[in-house]
């Protein structure tokens, strides 16, 4: 485990460290410690692309995306699994179908559609765009887990007084943090490090993101590796902290189940 852990510690290590090198250091050991700890890099990264407005770009489009997406998937799920038939199968099966087409083929036609209707280079149309491409996956999880939780419960909250949302709410949602938390991970995980859907969606500098706007230190003619490695290590520490934060829920989801009372 400790030689697995450190397989996957070191792509983490290789960016972070050479944040803090030159150019020549770089080039002459990836992997080597820096002669000195300097900041220049970090601090050159800071002001050339505008760290603080490109994260709260990316903050705002990946919070607002996956809170949209597990509250409309969630209750999807809920109906769908609750209200079983054809119609229900259908809808299911026709929103899962779309897990298959590749995103590529896709591309054209929605960079067209989105310029009519006014989403280019806007945060809200790309938050729009990816709850569009969030929610089948997350339904799908959400389906399956919904099916394990008994009816009995909702049956107990109706008879005393509780309504539909109410159910939902207070009852299902808190039920559902073991594979609420693993959706939210795997989708800010991957709405958080998107590079190509901002890149075809947002055209001005004041919104791109923390992908989008490392891209510059890498070029045809222009590769400067220690400031690519230091603003790829600005947009690591988000994400190292959100997962320490998420880490016990997901401890759950997979001890859940495990014991039978």
């Amino acid at each position: 485990m400790i030689v697995l852990g450190l397989l996957f510690l070191f792509p983490l290590y290789i960016t972070v460290i050479n944040g803090f090198k030159t150019y020549n250091e770089i080039m002459g050991s990836a992997w080597a410690l820096p002669e000195t700890f300097s900041f220049a890099n970090y601090i050159t990264v800071w002001n050339q692309i505008n760290i603080p407005g490109v994260f709260m770009n990316s903050l705002i489009i990946t919070v607002a995306s996956v809170v949209f997406i597990l509250l409309i998937s969630s209750a999807a799920a809920y109906q769908l699994v609750r209200r079983p038939g054809i119609v229900s199968n259908v809808i299911f099966l026709g929103i899962l179908s779309s897990l298959v087409i590749p995103f590529q083929t896709l591309m054209i036609p929605l960079v067209k559609i989105a310029k009519e209707l006014g989403l280019i280079d806007s945060l809200y149309g790309l938050i729009f765009i990816y709850c569009g491409f969030g929610v089948p996956l997350a339904l799908f999880l959400y389906h399956g887990f919904i099916k394990a939780i008994p009816r009995e419960l909702e049956e107990a909250a109706h008879i005393d007084g509780s309504g539909v949302f109410g159910v939902f709410f207070r009852i299902l949602l808190p039920l559902m943090k073991p594979i609420t938390s693993t959706i939210a991970i795997l989708h800010t995980l991957w709405i958080w490090n998107d590079f190509l859907l901002p890149l075809i969606m947002l055209t001005s500098a004041k919104n791109k993101t923390i992908p989008l706007a490392s891209s510059i230190y890498f070029g045809e003619y222009n590769n400067e590796y220690g400031l690519a490695m230091a603003a790829l290590t600005f947009a690591i520490i988000p994400m190292v902290i959100f997962f320490l934060l998420m880490q016990k829920y997901i401890i759950q989801g997979i001890t859940a189940g495990a014991v039978k009372g």
